[in-house]
């Protein structure tokens, strides 16, 4: 599962096909349970949660 700030969501889901040869599922993390989630890739806050499935 990665989190995932909307400039880096293409990196994201490349890393969990590349890693795991599936299409990932990708989900937009509600408002109110955002909280202190940031991206992997950087400190924004994250927007997506790509995961293998």
């Amino acid at each position: 599962m990665i989190f995932s700030c909307e400039e880096h969501v293409d990196i994201a889901i490349d890393t969990i096909v590349n890693d795991y040869e599936t299409f990932p599922s990708l989900e937009k993390i509600e408002p109110e349970k955002k909280l202190s989630t940031t991206c992997e890739y950087c400190k924004n806050n994250a927007i997506y949660v790509v995961a293998n499935t």
